[in-house]
């Protein structure tokens, strides 16, 4: 008797359990789904493509095969992808800005409606909702993670997301040239603008053009008085003489052909030279006095250049640097609303966050204020790398979003962190570049977070070594830590202490690693300390094997040790040693 009811109690279960399955709104369960992906035929390019990807990636992730149409009636439960009529009946909503990078994702009954603007907005929706609600995550152009689910109840929501920062955008090598991997993290300029399926790439034309537009090469044997005043005669190899009319005309003509000739960028730059040689004559000079310093001098010359810029273009900006000895502000002027200021923080310490205002950041912080109260659009140039040795060990992700919402905060419309750009295998430059990417989305993220699902989800059993090491990295920064973008090995804080302990958390890491593909990232992080020890004791590294490991990997790479040094080039120098 006591198995025969036992057999009907589990038989009642089992009815219960399909009859309550049969009533949850499950987005997919065992490999079946119940939804399909709706896109307008009216849509962007991008939101097409996120409809795409938003099929491939739920059929990778749950094994269904959700259907894509373009019928906005169709029956049953649906994914809508992007702005429509069905939308704005459902939701109550207007249609969002084309350029609107905002987004929601919400459920309308048993509807998932995601939607933003055209251009980029709706797509940064859906990959948002893979990543938030799913967990995909693209930490690399090489490595997506996609996680395995049975099912995934859909569940009531209304979120949206706004970018922090209008313009994002990095120039690590190890993320360049790949687009799918800059929208997915929701980057949206590069160094050069181009079309693509994911709303295009946006870019902010050149830098130090001012020589660009004219050459000395073409003009100074003819034209002299085209260039600085210095020491009593015209050089070739400083700045324009802003105040001669002549170089005026021809830097607008010029840059009014490129705005012709390359009609996809946003921003196009007319900015001084990269040096500090500026013109002393005595016209430039009285420009300078009368709008308070150098600034002031380019900022009337840019004006100008502007408003003519303006007849032709209005919908494009003109951009000029802040920058080493034109940082600080104008007075009596103010840039053109068509003008945009690049600030430049190349002379700050970045062991700490700029708003904690160290001794090196008074100065700088002062002049970002006084610039975000007179530009009407601040874009600021930043630094995030050490430039005189690429691979060495430079903790700064304790300044990464602090900085970051410093810059926000006073209204800078972009920001470019200038990266390792020119070879791969720079210190943490995968990690960095992925971090810094969602950081510019939005800085108030927590970066200890954001470094752990880095780590743990990029170097496998190798994590919680790789992990080890990153924070006996971050403790290099004590409270009176300071250094700026171009220290070297001998620096005050690496000690042959800190290498060796490096090393044993790292031998352990490589030992965990169960494969190529985790022992091949280990040995990048591991060629940091490689790299340290052959520069700190050369002759010892090239003796005991330390030099031979290194130049495998770094050639493996072909990795730069720094700015202005070719890997040869340090092959060279280094072997000469012995």
């Amino acid at each position: 008797m006591m198995t025969h009811r036992l057999h009907i109690f589990f038989i009642i279960m089992m009815a219960l359990g399909s009859w309550l399955t049969a009533q949850a709104t499950y987005l997919f369960h065992q490999q079946k789904s119940t939804y399909t992906i709706v896109v307008s035929p009216e849509a962007s390019v991008s939101e097409k493509t996120a409809a795409h990807e938003m099929h491939d990636w739920l059929k990778a992730i749950s094994g269904a095969d959700i259907p894509v149409t373009n019928d906005l009636k169709a029956k049953g439960h649906k994914i809508f992808i992007g702005f429509n009529s069905e939308v704005a009946r459902l939701t109550g909503t207007n249609k969002p800005e084309q350029t609107d990078e905002a987004f929601t994702y919400q459920t309308v009954g048993k509807n998932l409606i995601i939607y933003g603007g055209s251009q980029r907005g709706t797509m940064y929706g859906v990959y948002a909702f893979l990543e938030n609600e799913l967990g995909m995550r693209w930490y690399t152009p090489q490595c997506t993670k996609v996680p395995k689910l049975k099912e995934w109840k859909l569940k009531d929501m209304a979120h949206s997301e706004q970018p922090a920062i209008r313009y994002r955008y990095s120039n690590y090598y190890c993320v360049d040239n790949a687009p799918e991997w800059s929208a997915h993290n929701k980057e949206n300029m590069k160094w050069s603008a181009s079309e693509n399926k994911y709303g295009n790439i946006e870019a902010y034309w050149s830098a130090h053009t001012m020589g660009q537009l004219v050459p000395a090469t073409e003009f100074y044997e003819t034209h002299p008085e085209y260039f600085a005043w210095r020491d009593g005669k015209r050089i070739n190899n400083g700045q324009l003489c802003l105040t001669n009319p002549d170089v005026m005309k021809i830097c607008t003509e010029r840059l009014m052909q490129t705005m012709r000739d390359y009609p996809l960028y946003r921003i196009y730059s007319l900015s001084q030279n990269d040096n500090q040689r500026f013109c002393e004559c005595e016209k430039c000079k009285a420009v300078e006095e009368k709008y308070g310093g150098h600034s002031g001098l380019i900022v009337w010359f840019v004006n100008q250049v502007a408003d003519e810029v303006k007849k032709e273009f209005p919908e494009k900006y003109v951009g000029t640097f802040a920058y080493q000895y034109s940082r600080k502000p104008p007075v009596n002027i103010v840039p053109r609303d068509n003008v945009v200021i690049r600030l430049c923080s190349i002379e700050c310490c970045f062991a700490h966050p700029l708003s904690d205002e160290c001794p090196a950041n008074k100065a700088f912080m002062k002049d970002l204020r006084a610039w975000s109260t007179i530009a009407p659009h601040l874009f600021i140039w930043d630094y995030i790398v050490d430039y005189a040795q690429y691979m060495a060990p430079w903790p700064n992700f304790q300044v990464l979003g602090p900085n970051i919402k410093t810059f926000a905060q006073n209204k800078a419309i972009g920001i470019f962190e200038e990266a390792q750009y020119q070879s791969n295998g720079g210190e943490f430059d995968e990690m960095k570049a992925w971090v810094v990417t969602k950081l510019l989305w939005n800085p108030e993220q927590n970066v200890s977070e954001l470094v752990r699902d880095f780590v743990y989800g990029f170097y496998g059993p190798a994590a919680p070594k790789i992990m080890e090491y990153y924070q006996l990295c971050q403790s290099l920064v004590k409270e009176d830590t300071h250094y700026n973008i171009y220290i070297r090995e001998q620096d005050k804080i690496y000690s042959d202490e800190f290498v060796k302990k490096g090393f044993r958390i790292l031998n352990d890491a490589r030992a965990l690693a169960t494969d190529q593909t985790t022992r091949d990232r280990v040995n990048r992080v591991r060629m940091q300390l490689l790299y340290l020890q052959c520069v700190r004791h050369k002759k010892e590294s090239l003796a005991d094997g330390t030099w031979d490991e290194f130049l495998t990997l770094a050639r493996k790479l072909n990795a730069r040790p720094s700015e202005g040094k070719t890997l040869e080039k340090f092959i060279s120098e280094m072997e000469q040693t012995k």
